[in-house]
């Protein structure tokens, strides 16, 4: 019959075929995500190996030891809350000068020689001596209005390298009252009122502590510290032999042209001294693995760009591909590129017993690395949303965003153009005022901070009493009443176009886990650890059984073929619009079949079941 035979043809059948098909692709994805998996494991592990939990700890010791610490006779001033220049100089000669000197064991035991070095609690060791060095402006670099030109005729601008003081000033004996020039390598320093470069007027501490507290007081007597001072650094580097760390710290004193002080820090404790112990060995074994993956990434990747030509680019996955490869990339450079400065400058450095050593330009790129490597390992775990694509659920959320990526791109724009129109109108409003929006930086963070609840509507209200709560209600209506509901609703509405999709099948979704189900059947299968399952053969021979079986009780021919088309028809239409695991394997069902072929089969079996009720169930 031609009908039958478009339901039935030679050779392997077509869902044998896609099963071989699926098992051959499971596989491949599966080892592909095994190597993957090593791969994300050796990047994990270089990852770990440079952060140690002592890290923490060291720098909160170090915190407290430093910036806590309260001058003496005020318990309310320390090194965070310092406005003043006599509190300044309060606080070196107190919290810092007792910090820095530890001379004795807590019963007043001499431990160690402390003319050698310093040991803050009595474990940090301090290397060389520390140094202290401010940047100057010179008077003159801003222009005082000539009506005013009475009152005050100085003025001291703001720092740049344009307006920075280079003379000699005060005594002009020592290294502090003289300019030292700046070296080219050394990296600049990002401060809340200005970028400050290195050099200026420097000078070091001595081993003994009352040395320096003289240092000091002779410092503060020659005012040291003048009108065009804008910033003064304390450096120093500890080492701690227990758990091989350094810890570079910097104390930022900034003078703002507005007066006052504004404080800040940076305590970075790094591992200088890479492979020491055994575990130092491993990581530097899962270094040349990840070496060796690299290698094999570019070389895959390339193979897929000479086979695909242009339409490599067309894909999303590939483009993250190739993001991990310059991250790859990059990691490594900056990690073979720390160690060589690391090599070539360290031993020079902690030779410099008497001298003050510079670990801020080896602290600067072992930071940088470590921040390249974390970006490189988030970008790794997002990679595997590829593998778990082939999950249904996954799949089709991956699918949601791509189909509303569009209307997402042009949410985007419409929310941040509003979004920017509140950050100008909020910095304007209250930024002479409130801290939040003081800057027009702050003032777009500010506006994340009131979509998530965190805001202070009291200074709002305080700044401006009617603008204010006009600002912050407006806001409220149209960014997160308005648009943030909007932004649900296109996700919402494009997730439910999504799952009719699927329901009906106009979406293929590849089964990753029921191949691998297939496989693990077939092993235990061949171990005898499983009954084999029933396949197409033993399907067959059971049908020709029956068909024996029905000609034995009187049905003709033409009855049991009428089933027998009628159980593929039924076959066919379960694979086509129920089953999950074939898609597109078999040609719809047109109208001109329906009419001339199912309606005179489905004519047939309604007859022979009215006549003949002992029908076999099994063949409708």
């Amino acid at each position: 019959m031609p009908v039958a035979s478009r339901w039935h043809r030679g050779g392997t059948p077509k869902h044998n075929l896609h099963i071989r098909n699926e098992i051959q692709r499971s596989r491949s994805i599966l080892l592909e995500l095994l190597l993957y998996l090593i791969f994300l494991i050796i990047l994990c592990i270089l990852t770990f190996g440079t952060v140690n939990p002592h890290m923490y700890y060291l720098n909160k010791l170090m915190s407290s030891v430093f910036l806590d610490t309260s001058v003496p006779g005020d318990e309310r001033t320390n090194f965070k809350s310092i406005c003043s220049i006599p509190d300044f100089w309060k606080f070196m000669e107190g919290p810092l000068l007792e910090g820095l000197y530890w001379d004795s064991w807590y019963n007043n035991s001499q431990l160690y020689n402390s003319k050698n070095s310093s040991r803050i609690y009595s474990e940090n060791i301090l290397l060389g001596v520390p140094r202290v060095r401010q940047l100057k402006v010179r008077n003159n670099t801003c222009k005082v209005y000539s009506s005013l030109q009475f009152v005050m005729r100085e003025c001291y601008a703001k720092y740049t390298s344009k307006n920075e003081d280079m003379s000699d000033f005060g005594l002009q004996v020592e290294t502090e009252w003289k300019y030292s020039t700046p070296t080219i390598s050394a990296p600049w320093h990002w401060g809340f009122v200005g970028v400050y470069r290195n050099g200026g007027y420097i000078f070091t501490l001595s081993k003994s502590k009352s040395e320096t507290k003289d240092k000091f007081i002779n410092l503060q007597k020659n005012d040291w510290i003048t009108r065009g001072t804008r910033v003064v650094f304390i450096d120093f580097t500890l080492y701690n032999a227990n758990v091989n760390l350094f810890c570079i710290i910097r104390l930022v004193a900034e003078f703002p042209a507005t007066g006052g002080i504004l404080t800040s820090w940076q305590i970075y404790s790094v591992k200088f001294l890479r492979y020491v112990s055994n575990y130092d060995y491993f990581i530097a074994a899962c270094e040349i693995a990840f070496l060796i993956f690299f290698i094999i990434f570019i070389i895959q990747e390339g193979i897929k760009m000479v086979k695909f030509k242009f339409a490599y680019f067309k894909s999303i996955g590939n483009w993250l591909e190739l993001l991990l490869l310059v991250l790859y990339f990059f990691t490594i450079f900056f990690n073979l590129y720390s160690k060589m400065q690391i090599s070539l400058i360290l031993d020079q450095l902690l030779k410099r017993t008497e001298q003050y050593s510079d670990f801020y330009l080896l602290t600067y790129w072992l930071i940088f690395y470590n921040n390249i490597l974390a970006i490189t390992v988030f970008f790794a775990w997002i990679k595997i949303l590829k593998f778990i694509s082939f999950n249904n659920t996954m799949s089709q959320l991956s699918s949601t965003l791509s189909c509303c990526i569009k209307d997402i791109v042009g949410f985007t724009i419409m929310f941040f153009i509003i979004l920017l129109a509140y950050a100008n109108l909020g910095f304007l409003l209250f930024g002479s005022q409130v801290d939040d929006f003081s800057t027009l930086q702050n003032s777009i963070f500010t506006q994340f901070r009131i979509i998530l609840g965190d805001f202070n509507f009291a200074a709002i209200q305080q700044a401006s009493p009617i603008l204010g709560p006009i600002y912050f209600i407006t806001f409220i209506l149209f960014i997160f009443l308005v648009l943030l509901n909007m932004f649900l609703a296109i996700i919402i509405f494009t997730y439910s176009e999504v799952q009719d999709d699927y329901s009906i099948g106009r979406r293929s979704s590849f089964k990753f886990c029921k191949p691998i189900k297939k496989i693990c059947n077939n092993i235990l299968e061949k171990l005898k650890l499983k009954k084999p399952q029933e396949g197409e053969d033993d399907k067959s021979k059971k049908n020709k059984d029956l068909a024996e079986e029905a000609r034995k009780k009187g049905f003709d021919e033409n009855e049991i073929q009428s089933a027998e088309q009628m159980k593929k028809w039924k076959e066919r239409l379960e694979k086509k619009y129920y089953s999950t695991e074939i898609q597109d394997d078999y040609q719809p069902v047109t109208q001109q079949e329906f009419k001339d072929g199912t309606t005179t089969k489905l004519q047939n079996e309604t007859q022979c079941l009215t006549k003949r009720t002992q029908v076999p169930a099994k063949y409708t």
